[in-house]
């Protein structure tokens, strides 16, 4: 017994380590920067309104690590060009305006990448404008704001220039040309999803942005619960959804981004693996996997006992056994089985990438576990007890258990 047991665990552990592997190969090949990340940059050359012209380019660097669960894909002095695409000089009654697109992304090993992008803004009060209307033009107007212009939104996407003009109003009041020295820090929102090569892991964890459909799900649930967000809880990283974060971090005083980062998600109150994963999910602590393991422990023994089955496995000759109450009782005392290796890797790996997968395994396992439950006749204490379990295990996936 004590072999096979032995066997059985090498057997597990090596598919762990194969699927980490398997996750390593894929962070390092492809990754999506979702569509409304925002990357803050700092321009290379100032912007006049009194000399621009519709076409010209300007030079951006990032000014920090961008990374996808933990992956980096942007590294800090890469650099992103913008194209202006609209400009009009003050004059008596009116402010000089420009608005800029982002056309290329080039990492600092000379790799480029097309993207499109537009201005946005980190001040709180310009990006709730922002934000008012999802399909706004975004664009600098001169004569306010601390970096030499005004960054808002007015009109539709598709609008005239009568038609951008007159939304912008009262903004243009004040007759003053737009200067933005060089140096000066702006926020690239993506428009379109980006695909970009992994580059691997940073241990920072901070700023990292996390595109796992639980988490995001888990993020809308506690956004919803603050009364910053009122979509469903998807896992989709919409337009909704990161509004309610940008609207969440200026209220908590961080840079309103959007961006559903490790240091958001924490502040939200989430379990992420405390921002050291570098796959990105949530894990149970110590203490937690083990009463996990001695619940599934006891609950093997219960159903072992139901089925009149002694603990050396042997069967009441007496009794007809239905297949699907066997089948229960493997399936339970396979997971049981899981959870003791799911603990060992929690006191062993912490919040390491392989105690995530062990987690996402667990779930798996559990629902061979709710499948065996369809074709069994079980007692009601061990429906309530793997009902207890699985609420336990919600922890791990906040949709599991629903």
């Amino acid at each position: 017994m004590h072999t096979i047991r032995h066997i059985k665990t090498r057997a597990i552990f090596g598919a762990a380590i194969s699927l980490l592997a398997a996750s390593t190969v894929q962070a390092q090949a492809r990754l999506v920067l979702p569509s409304g990340s925002v990357i803050l940059v700092r321009t290379q050359t100032p912007l006049e309104s009194t000399t621009a012209r519709v076409g010209q380019t300007f030079d951006t660097i990032v000014e920090d690590t961008v990374g996808i669960d933990n992956y980096t894909v942007i590294p800090e002095g890469s650099h992103i060009r913008g194209v202006i695409s609209f400009v009009q000089p003050a004059n008596r009654q009116q402010s000089g305006v420009i608005e800029v697109d982002f056309d290329r992304l080039t990492l600092s090993d000379g790799t480029s990448y097309p993207i499109q992008g537009r201005l946005t803004s980190t001040d709180p009060t310009e990006r709730r404008q922002i934000d008012s209307s999802a399909n706004q033009r975004v664009v600098l107007v001169g004569g306010r704001g601390g970096i030499g212009a005004a960054i808002a939104g007015a009109g539709a996407q598709n609008s005239s220039t009568s038609g951008l003009l007159g939304a912008l109003g009262a903004l243009l009041s004040e007759g003053r040309n737009i200067s933005v020295p060089a140096g000066t820090s702006l926020a690239v929102q993506l428009e379109q999803s980006v695909s970009l090569r992994g580059r691997g892991a940073r241990r920072s964890g901070a700023s990292t942005i996390l595109t796992d459909a639980t988490t995001i799900r888990a993020a809308q649930r506690a956004l919803a619960a603050k009364n910053y967000y009122r979509g469903t809880a998807d896992g989709t990283l919409n337009y909704s959804t990161q509004r309610a974060i940008a609207q969440f971090q200026a209220d908590q005083n961080m840079t309103p981004t959007g961006n559903l980062d490790w240091r958001t998600a924490q502040a939200l109150g989430l379990s992420v693996g405390g921002g050291g994963t570098g796959i990105g999910g949530a894990v149970l602590s110590s203490a937690e996997a083990s009463s996990l393991r001695r619940n599934a422990q006891a609950l093997v023994g219960r159903e072992r006992q139901d089925l009149s089955v002694s603990t050396i496995g042997r069967l009441n000759v007496s009794r007809a056994y239905a297949e699907g109450d066997i089948s229960l009782w493997f399936a339970l005392s396979a997971f049981a089985d899981n959870a003791e290796l799911y603990e060992q890797i929690i006191q062993g790996s912490g919040t390491s990438d392989a105690a995530v997968i062990a987690g996402r395994s667990l779930i798996d396992a559990a629902r061979r576990v709710d499948t065996a439950f369809q074709a069994a006749r079980p007692s009601g204490t061990v429906r309530s007890g793997w009902q207890s379990i699985r609420s336990q295990l919600a922890a791990i996936d906040g949709t599991y258990s629903q």
